[in-house]
């Protein structure tokens, strides 16, 4: 039984998105029904929350490369070597009003 409401929560509420309020509240039902033990309720709680971070870093990152993959793609200038060309600019604006 409490493999099947572990694998209900997961699909049903989505890992990278269980809060532990949301998962403290369902297994809280689950206690007052006689589903849990609190001691089990703890550990389920617990479990939920760490997977869910741990899908959630992992979707992260995924998003993050992708995103990298994109603008190296589109070759589009990161933010850096927007700042050095202002800088560059800046340098040579110096320069040419020091000769005129």
């Amino acid at each position: 039984m409490k493999e099947t409401i572990k694998k209900g929560l997961s699909l049903g509420l989505g890992l990278a998105v269980v809060t532990k309020e949301q998962a403290e509240k369902v297994v809280d039902e689950l206690v007052e029904k006689g589903e849990l033990s609190q001691q089990e309720s703890r550990e389920f709680v617990s479990d939920l929350v760490e997977r869910g971070e741990a899908t959630k870093k992992k979707l992260d990152d995924k998003i993050n490369q992708k995103m990298d993959q994109v603008k190296a793609d589109m070759n589009v200038a990161t933010k850096e070597e927007v700042e050095e060309l202002k800088k560059r600019i800046e340098q040579l604006e110096l320069q040419l009003n020091q000769l005129q």
